[in-house]
């Protein structure tokens, strides 16, 4: 479902005014009558794995850090963070991130037609603090490294082939990224104060190991209009990727990144918000912003961000109320889970299965607020189409 222009200055109206926090463009988000509760209706009580879900969705874990997944014999990998979802004949197959020192890379969980688990393993190993990334159209995973000179890695989520740096992607802070098919680039966050946001146009589409590193240009407004220029050194040395272009807007530290309909949404940490891209018109603006809500914001600690079939947006908390917030078509943002006692936690890596119907997030620490803690869980029940 095509999401309305974020440049109208109304408030969404009729039912859907009446869940959640209704955002309006151009003015102060307004708080309505039913604050707490969304398009499935409030949160219940925490159930046997202490998350809180609207009334018709179950939850377990499929994974926990330094344990065996399932049946098999492959030990699940510390910090879970970024993650995605690939079709595998009747069944599918989940990535996840490693956000760990040295040692990061990715790792995979396969799942039958009916969700049971039939096999994990190893995607990528070796690199450095593996936060989030993005899938591509051809069905790999790009696996970002969050360091200062990090690289990204495309994998192989079914293992078979060996996993690939591609450098032309440039050297920075990597943290998401997000494939345009029409277009044919693939959209780039950076997680620093002063970062910015990236497109690579690669030389041949379904090819990343060459190609041109744009950054957006904008002015300092929170909407208007952008365009793209090229990174003179996309290897970040002496000069950082951020530094090189004059005129490259600034984020105060990008986080998730999605696309879907002509539009790109990305978050940012340090502000709390969620941007928004017109990629038909090259015009861009927010789909929230913490500071204008009136009242306690249903969202804080804005992170990484998926959506479904519906054309609802998922954001996942680092910090805030451990909670995934769902924002509707019409504006609604409310909180669809809820993870309890895990206040030392972040939630990662939120994906759908391909028919939709599962949703897939990690919390990197879980209950001991350490890297090895990480609890990776499956979320089934009736999502909207």
């Amino acid at each position: 479902m095509e999401r309305r222009s974020f440049l109208r200055g109304a408030v969404a109206g009729g039912a859907a005014a009446a869940f959640g926090y209704t955002m309006m463009r151009g003015a102060a988000y307004a708080a309505p009558a039913q604050p707490g509760t969304g398009p499935y209706g409030p949160l219940g009580t925490a159930d046997a794995n202490g998350i809180q879900l609207p009334a018709g969705f179950t939850s377990r874990v499929v994974a926990r850090s330094g344990q065996q997944v399932g049946s098999t014999s492959y030990v699940w990998h510390s910090a879970p963070d970024g993650g995605a979802c690939f079709a595998d004949g009747t069944g599918w197959i989940y990535v996840s991130n490693s956000e760990v020192s040295s040692t990061g890379g990715a790792s995979a969980i396969r799942f039958n037609s009916s969700g049971g688990i039939t096999g994990a393993y190893r995607i990528l190993s070796n690199t450095n603090r593996n936060c989030a990334g993005g899938a591509t159209p051809w069905n790999t995973w790009l696996s970002c490294e969050e360091v200062g000179t990090g690289y990204v890695y495309e994998t192989d989520p079914w293992g078979v082939k060996a996993a690939v740096r591609r450098d032309a992607m440039g050297r920075f802070n990597h943290e998401a990224a997000a494939a345009d098919p029409v277009r044919k680039v693939v959209y780039l966050t950076e997680d620093a104060s002063d970062g910015c946001f990236y497109r690579f146009v690669p030389n041949t589409w379904g090819d990343l190991s060459s190609g041109t590193l744009q950054v957006l240009k904008a002015g300092t407004a929170t909407s208007g209009s952008f365009t793209w220029a090229t990174v003179p050194d996309p290897d970040g040395s002496p000069t950082p990727t951020r530094d090189q272009v004059t005129g490259a807007k600034l984020f105060n530290g990008g986080e998730g990144c999605h696309y879907a309909n002509d539009t790109v949404w990305f978050t940012t940490k340090g502000d709390n918000r969620v941007w928004r891209l017109d990629l038909a018109s090259s015009t861009y603006g927010l789909d929230y912003d913490d500071s204008l809500v009136s009242g306690t914001a249903p969202l804080t600690g804005v992170d990484n961000i998926t959506g479904a079939s519906s054309g609802d947006l998922y954001v996942a908390e680092d910090g805030g109320n451990m909670e995934i917030c769902v924002i509707t078509p019409d504006d609604v943002v409310a909180p669809f889970v809820r993870i309890l006692n895990q206040s030392s936690s972040e939630i990662c890596g939120p994906a759908f299965s391909p028919d939709g119907k599962r949703l897939y997030f990690s919390s990197q620490r879980g209950t001991t607020g350490s890297s090895s803690g990480g609890i990776t869980y499956e979320v089934t029940g009736p999502f909207r189409a």
